[in-house]
């Protein structure tokens, strides 16, 4: 039996903040089951995750950590920490290892104390803390090349935005089980802001309409390096015109 599934998370670190996207395709075998779908999820004031696999399964992992946390507030009056979440849902993850939870998690948040964090989880349990930025899904592969060649550690918030949704934009151009538009959440020490709709499409918008460096192709430079001696005395450069 066939589940809903294929997607593209990506989360990252930037400037004391995270950013996590998604893309909203799920798909059924080869159907596209649903343009809406959900999947990043606010768990707490300061903690949100991302989803990947089966719907179901990834669901009832939402539910049960935003219960968790819920508790975990009313009984020490404090908000769980990313850490602490990581772990929780590692310890469920692993404890059904003989009948696994479907799901790729990434679950991103701020601590007040130590700052921006993110975490990667398999379904059997396996947690890793990210330092840098992580994807997940069937267009992951194609991320992950966006993200390495984009990605800096102090790199801005708005840096850090364009270069996620420049990552899941080219994994829905190549990958068909992703697609149907982009979800959005910035993480920081004010808590955790899921963007509108319309907010993502105008900072799409501007990914698209950024102007693109003239070359001059009519003009070459060719840089001739030469010795007397033994020892380099100069660079000549020679500047020509090419003619049709």
């Amino acid at each position: 039996m066939d589940v809903m599934k294929g997607t593209t998370t990506v989360g990252l670190i930037c400037d004391d903040a995270v950013i996590l996207a998604t893309d909203k395709r799920a798909s059924l075998g080869n159907l596209v089951a649903d343009k809406e779908a959900k999947k990043l999820y606010k768990i707490d004031d300061y903690i949100a995750m991302t989803i990947a696999g089966s719907v179901g399964d990834a669901q009832a992992i939402v539910r049960i950590l935003t219960v968790e946390s819920k508790l975990y507030k009313m009984r020490t009056g404090r908000n769980i920490s990313p850490l602490a979440c990581a772990t929780l849902l590692s310890n469920i993850l692993h404890s059904s290892r003989m009948f696994p939870l479907l799901t790729q998690i990434i679950i991103g948040g701020y601590d007040l104390l130590e700052g921006a964090k993110l975490f990667s989880l398999d379904p059997l349990g396996g947690m890793n803390e990210e330092k840098s930025f992580t994807a997940t899904g069937s267009g992951s592969p194609i991320a992950y090349g966006v993200l390495e060649a984009g990605y800096s550690r102090d790199m801005s918030v708005e840096e850090g935005i364009k270069l996620a949704l420049k990552a899941l934009k080219s994994a829905m151009e190549r990958d068909t089980f992703s697609g149907n538009g982009i979800s959005l959440a910035v993480i920081t020490k004010d808590g955790v802001k899921i963007f509108e709709d319309d907010e993502v499409k105008k900072l799409l918008e501007g990914i698209e309409n950024k102007p693109k460096k003239k070359s001059n192709k009519r003009s070459r430079r060719r840089i001739k390096k030469y010795r007397t001696s033994g020892k380099r005395t100069g660079i000549r450069i020679r500047k020509y015109k090419l003619h049709k």
